[in-house]
């Protein structure tokens, strides 16, 4: 593949010198007029030949492409909203592959029919209220239905109250890492500010310790989910400007510094049912060829890969943005109230003697710490 892109790249370099020394030939007055490059029937007729070629050149191209990389497109999404999501998707690119379908000929055709002719002379329109009219109506139909359908779509999909009895998960952004709290047996999230972080004393997310709905706060480092019921998110950034992803549910959300923002969705796939899924089969078995291949090299990153739902940073945040992401599991509601249950509450990981370092430091920082 590598070869094939540098190939290429020597290729395009060499049309656009080429491109340029007409350019440049072009541009030197000559007195002698027979070495004048005026395009003839000839020529005309050539290029309107080559406009269809490269319109077969369009085609063929997207034909592929859909026949090639269609496999590495997302799977059938893993919450309610997605399905909404997907099918407006759906909806806009058959209508945008029509319409590019029908435009391409069109302007190939018409390029060629039209093609200039020695003694011909071309039809002017001053105005023409009835082909003005049409293609400007035919897109702002089709572009307002559009535009109504996805704001309705969006207005259902941010309806995020707690008549549902949702479940309540923090996402908090840091570079370069996710952290998840959950409410706790209250399922209500403690007030929290990110200048209230005390390392020493494990408060890594700025909890208000004085605040009763902070003490049963579950925090976390891999996000689990109840199947079939809803989430409302709340998230905070401690840094930069960060964007919660989760591609699998269709979900995106910018975590803003200062502020919180909110996502809600209800998953409706546990990873377990997605694993069997043929599209993931697919993209699993795939994976692992790859990855066989380069075990077999004694490359790094070779281990077997098995499919898990992930949360992802979608802003280029710093230099480790690539790596910031977080294992999510989706189970069934038993298996969550046992995992729930085995977590330790913010009152119980709250180091109680400052003079003891909540986390692991080098042999002089910890002597220092205590000192």
């Amino acid at each position: 593949m590598t070869a094939l892109l540098t190939l290429a790249v020597l290729v395009l370099v060499a049309i656009a010198i080429w491109q340029m020394t007409k350019i440049f030939e072009l541009s030197q007055l000559k007195t002698d007029s027979s070495n004048a490059q005026i395009a003839n029937d000839s020529d005309n007729k050539n290029n309107g030949y080559m406009l269809f070629a490269f319109l077969v050149f369009i085609y063929g191209i997207t034909i592929f492409s859909f026949w090639k990389y269609t496999r590495v497109l997302l799977p059938e999404a893993a919450s309610e909203h997605g399905l909404d999501v997907d099918y407006l998707m759906l909806v806009s690119f058959i209508i945008i592959f029509f319409v590019q379908t029908i435009t391409q000929a069109l302007l190939h055709y018409f390029g060629y029919k039209y093609r200039g002719e020695k003694g011909r002379k071309a039809l002017f329109y001053a105005d023409n209220d009835r082909l003005e009219f049409i293609w400007t109506i035919i897109p702002v139909i089709v572009l307002a239905g559009l535009i109504l359908w996805g704001l309705y779509t969006w207005t259902n999909i941010m309806d995020i109250n707690e008549e549902d009895d949702p479940l309540i998960v923090e996402l908090y952004a840091q570079q370069y890492n996710w952290t998840a709290r959950y409410g706790g047996e209250d399922n209500v999230l403690g007030d929290a500010n990110v200048r209230m972080i005390d390392i020493n004393r494990a408060n890594v997310l700025g909890l208000d310790e004085a605040d009763p709905n902070a003490a049963d706060d579950i925090i976390v480092k891999e996000l689990h989910l109840p199947v079939g019921r809803k989430v409302n998110f709340k998230m905070r950034s401690q840094d930069v400007l960060h964007s919660a992803y989760m591609p699998h549910f269709r979900a995106q959300m910018n975590c803003v510094p200062g502020m919180i923002t909110e996502f809600s969705f209800t998953p409706i796939k546990t990873t377990e049912q997605m694993r069997q899924s043929p599209d993931i089969i697919d993209k699993v078995k795939r994976v692992n060829t790859i990855r066989a291949e380069r075990a077999a090299n004694g490359e790094d990153n070779s281990e077997p890969w098995e499919f898990d739902y992930i949360l992802l940073c979608n802003k280029i945040c710093g230099t480790s943005h690539y790596n910031m992401q977080m294992k999510i599991i989706v189970e069934t509601q038993e298996e969550y109230n046992a995992w729930i249950a085995e977590q330790k509450t913010f009152a119980d990981t709250m180091v109680k003697d400052e003079a003891v370092p909540a986390f692991n430091m080098t042999k002089g920082a910890e002597t220092a710490a205590i000192e």
